[in-house]
Order: C-alpha cells, then structure tokens, then sequence
C-alpha cells in the first residue's frame, strides 16, 4: 500500500458481522488499514446472503457484501476450538484495532472480552458494538438497527402521518450512521495512544446512535414537554405527485415572495385574494384544504416540465430522489459520494462513507473477500508452514 494512506500499516481485525461494526472496520481499509476479517469456516457472516433476501432489489451482484467488506482480507476461523482461538489469540497480539459485535454472552463463553484479550496486547484499541449498551438490565440483548436504534428510540413512533401506523425502517439505516460513530470512537482511541502509548476500549450501540438521531425530539422529554399536540412528522412538508408518478417538495419557502411565485407558477393568482392564504398563520390554518388543491394542479404536468418551470421561476423546490436516480445525479458524482470500483467487483462504483479529510488519500474500492479467501495467506504471515495449514483445514479449524 501507498505511503500516502493515512492507515497504512495498521492492523485491524473485524471480529463481527452484519452491517455497522463491518462498516466500521471497512472506513479503516479504505484510508489503508490491513483489515482481517474473521469468519466461521463454510457458514461465514450471514451478511452474505442479506441481498437475496426480499425486500432488496433484484440483482445478480452482491452488492451489500460488496458495499459494507471491500478492501478486507478473509481468514475462516473457528473460534469454538482451542487451536482457533490460539489463532486468534496470535492476530491480537499484534492488531492495532480489534473490531467485535459479538454478543456478550457469546464474547463472555470464548473468553474474547476486553478484559480477556487486552493482557494480550496493552496497545490494542478494543471496539465494541451492542444493540443497548454496556450495562444495564438488556446489556446481553441481541438487537437489529430495525428494533434497537428505529423503534426503542422513538423514531419509529415519530416518523409517520397522524393516524397511521408505525412502519419500519429500511435495513442498514441506523446501521451505517453507527458505523460512522464506531469509527469515530476508534479514531479518538488512536489519538489518545499516540499520546500515552496505551490502549482502550471504546463502545457504541444502536440505541444510543437511535437516540442521537431522534434528539431534537427526544431532548424536550427531558424537558418535562408536552407531547400530545404534536402532528404527523412535519405536517408542513406536504409531497405532490406530478402526472409521471414522481414527488415534488416544497421545504424552503419562507419568505412571501417566494410563496406568491410559486401560486403564480401554478397559474393560480386568485388564490393571492383568497383570505384562507394570506397569511402563514392562515395557511397553517387551513394546510389541508390548500395542500389538496396544490396536489390538483400538481397532478396535471409531469415532475420534469414542473422542475424545469420552477427552476426557471426561482422557486424551492425539489424533486423526490429515487434510488436508480442516483448513479448519475451531479451532485453525487461531482462530491465523490461513490468510489470507484474495480473491475471484478462488478460496479463502476460503491457509495463511500461520509467522512471526509483533504489531503487523506483512499483506497479504490476492491472485491469483498469470499469466506476464508486469504486464510492460507495470512497464518503463512504468522509463520505456519503449509503442512500446518492443510492439517488446519483438515480438522475443520480454518
């Protein structure tokens, strides 16, 4: 690896799976760091298979996998064996970082706690992730991002039209954002070693990321506020579907002129006389009647001919993004949101996180490892010889 990378050289091992503690780790592989991802021989990490799962979008590309484990290496390891955690045991005497969102019974009968492993290697930065916590009654409760961070933290309830029923979220949406934190944590640990040459622990949750999230809500009920004239989430926010089926919205207008512009672009003047709407308290007032009679004007051009028209007018507008929008959205590609890919991962690019340092360099975006695709490699690194490693194989360890 380049000089250049920030990380280069640090040694990091991903002892998780699924999506925001790999993610974690993935951030690190692309500014450089040398990531091992430990996996159980043949099974491996079951977040694989997630994008034949319904609801994902149909494609021939694994491009979850891809996404959350590029720039990584693979040992299959079976940490149920004496001979694998011994292995294992060997890697964290020599890591930088030791990535883990196991659960803590699961570390707790392996013997892969911090307080187990940091003997090993007083230097070692030691991340852990949890559904809710460290401590607490639900410390050893397993969790999704789709429980622990969207519904115990009020999201769930919040986002949503009055009257309606919850719904959830979509996968990995609280799990990236905590990726982000984790790395966050990580990063601040390696700062404070390269001060006082020792090791830590770090730790996030879903929950507490969950929290984060919904604070600006959360906060007031620490503030003994009252909750019960609250709306739907943002009532004033209203969407319009255009005649080819796609949504405009209307966030920004804050100003008289521009709302008398855009009841001009509508070609409705009249309603400038009609007293319901004169105001911003009575616009409010009245929200509903006005928000249907703006979806029937709305309704009759497509988004492209409303866009073209309300851009041209100076109005704040915007256009409902789809997904298969985004590939050739400018704005996307003028800011590098998604990093080039190469050639055998099967898509020009991959969405990058959202950190960003000027003159740190990245690593293009490589194939995520196959299950134990660089077991061989990397024990020969720890010194094993080849009949070592077959009679390894042989007895199921790697």
């Amino acid at each position: 690896m380049s000089d250049e990378l920030l990380f280069a050289g640090l040694k990091v091992l991903d002892v998780s799976s699924w999506i925001a503690a790999p993610a974690a780790a993935a951030i690190l592989a692309d500014l450089g760091a040398d990531v091992i991802k430990i996996e159980q021989p043949e099974v491996g990490d079951g977040y694989r298979n997630y994008y034949l799962l319904p609801p994902s979008p149909d494609s021939e590309i694994n491009f979850t996998w891809a996404l959350d484990n590029k720039n990584k290496r693979s040992l299959s390891l079976n940490l149920k064996s004496e001979q694998g955690k011994a292995i294992l045991h060997q890697l964290v005497a020599q890591c930088d970082v030791y990535i883990t969102n196991q659960p803590l019974p699961m570390r707790r009968a392996l013997g892969l706690m911090w307080e187990d492993l940091q003997p090993l290697n007083e230097r070692m930065i030691y991340a852990s992730l949890t559904g809710y916590g460290e401590a607490g009654p639900e410390k050893d409760k397993e969790s999704f991002d789709l429980v622990a961070y969207w519904s115990r933290s009020g999201l769930m309830h919040q986002m949503r039209h009055k009257g309606t029923e919850p719904f959830q979220a979509m996968a990995g949406m609280g799990d990236h954002p905590t990726a982000v934190a984790l790395y966050a944590s990580i990063v601040t640990a390696l700062l404070k070693r390269e001060r006082t040459g020792k090791g830590t622990k770090v730790h996030t949750s879903l929950l507490a990321n969950g929290l984060w999230s919904s604070s600006c809500f959360a906060q007031a009920a620490w503030a003994d506020a009252d909750f019960s004239q609250i709306p739907g989430q943002r009532i004033t926010t209203a969407l319009y579907e255009a005649s080819d089926g796609r949504w405009i919205q209307f966030s920004m207008l804050r100003q008289e002129e521009e709302f008398d512009r855009l009841l001009i672009a509508l070609g409705q003047p009249d309603w400038l006389l009609d007293e319901r709407f004169s105001s911003p308290e009575s616009r409010i007032e009245h929200a509903q009647v006005f928000t249907q009679m703006i979806r029937e004007v709305i309704i009759q051009r497509s988004s492209g001919q409303w866009m073209a028209l309300f851009r041209s007018e100076g109005i704040p507008a915007a256009l409902v993004a789809e997904f298969q929008d985004l590939p050739n959205d400018p704005q996307v590609l003028a800011n590098d949101m998604a990093m080039p890919a190469a050639e055998d991962v099967g898509m020009a690019r991959v969405v990058r996180d959202p950190v960003n340092v000027d003159g740190v360099a990245r690593v293009g975006a490589s194939r995520a490892p196959d299950i134990g695709e660089h077991s061989d490699e990397i024990l020969t690194e720890l010194g094993f010889s080849a009949e070592q490693v077959r009679e390894l194989k042989q007895q199921g360890i790697i």
